[in-house]
């Protein structure tokens, strides 16, 4: 088995030469860390991980702790994750929190117990002094969990507002909006922007339901609504997992999308291309974020001084053919 001394003869410099190499701890020259890299490529050289979390209280694992692992915007959040951190050499450990704070908080103890290098939160079931007490470098994606914690996300009371804009400007009258559930603050703020617009048009009636972010669940509640036999003309879903439920409801009840009903979802999904019709969307830049979220973490890990602590990307509205104006963009 190579060892590290193997590859410390085989560079031609000292152990702790290479030691802080590969732990990134200290300073290395570049001719070093060339005869290092040579040396460790040529013995097919593997650092004991186990051995290094021991004496560095840290890996290179980073901890991504999602609420529900089947709505498809998590797993497209996850893989600009995955992707930014491997470039930077890190491994990124997948956590589905579901809906308690205990399995949340469970993941999080697992994840320290291994000295994960950081964590990217995506959920907010647990309180902000509970990740501010946490000895580790956090970062919150497309969630607002403390003033003290970097956060990445989008601007949802802009994207609220784009949606009842579009809306309004088409001249629906009766709509249903779908929201998201009252715990969640990006659900808090899309609502918000979605009614501060509609606020000023008093001749558009809006019933607000409340639903989980996924399909079976507004399916379910969106039908309920359907079987009274209201004339809804359109329907903003604050999620396009929301949002495809939404359109089986209403295939079920005849309600023809978007002949009858325009429905409009939100966060820019892919698999809302793939649906007939395709799903206008308000469209979060999912990858930006994820790759962004990322290297926030990884500056916080390294210590280095960051630029920004909480970065707002703009939303997009996407006009398809859920939509009475609906294109093929």
């Amino acid at each position: 088995m190579v060892t590290i001394r193997d590859v410390a003869k085989q560079a031609g410099v000292s152990v702790a030469t290479v030691s802080r190499h590969i732990n990134k701890k200290g300073y290395v020259s570049q001719a070093a860390k060339d005869a290092i890299e040579r040396a460790i490529g040529k013995l097919n050289y593997s650092p004991n991980q186990m051995a290094r979390s021991l004496t560095t209280k840290q890996t290179n694992m980073i901890g991504l702790i999602v609420p529900d692992i089947t709505n498809p915007y998590f797993p497209e959040l996850a893989k600009a994750v995955e992707k930014t951190a491997y470039k930077h050499g890190y491994t990124v450990v997948l956590c589905n929190a579901g809906d308690t704070e205990e399995q949340e908080k469970h993941y999080i103890r697992s994840l320290q117990q291994n000295y994960v290098a950081g964590l990217i939160v995506t959920t907010n079931h647990i309180e902000a002094n509970f990740y501010k007490q946490l000895d580790i470098p956090i970062v919150a994606l497309d969630r607002h969990l403390s003033e003290a914690i970097p956060t990445v996300t989008t601007d949802n009371v802009l994207g609220g507002q784009l949606a009842a804009q579009y809306l309004i400007a088409e001249g629906h009258k009766r709509i249903l909006c779908v929201r998201g559930p009252l715990q969640i603050d990006v659900a808090n703020d899309r609502m918000l922007g979605f009614e501060n617009e509609m606020n000023k048009h008093p001749e558009i009636q809006v019933d607000v339901i409340v639903s989980p972010f996924d399909f079976e669940s507004a399916k379910q509640i969106a039908a309920q609504h359907f079987a009274e036999n209201i004339q809804y003309d359109a329907v903003f879903a604050c999620s396009d997992a929301s949002a495809i439920g939404v359109m089986k409801a209403a295939e079920t009840f005849h309600l023809n999308v978007p002949e009858k009903l325009s429905v409009i979802g939100y966060d820019g999904i892919n698999i809302t291309k793939l649906l007939s019709p395709e799903l206008t969307t308000i469209a979060q830049p999912i990858t930006e974020m994820g790759q962004t979220a990322t290297d926030l973490l990884l500056t916080l890990i390294n210590g280095q001084q960051m630029k920004e602590t909480r970065v707002v990307f703009p939303p997009k509205l996407l006009i398809r053919n859920s939509t009475k104006r609906g294109t093929n963009s």
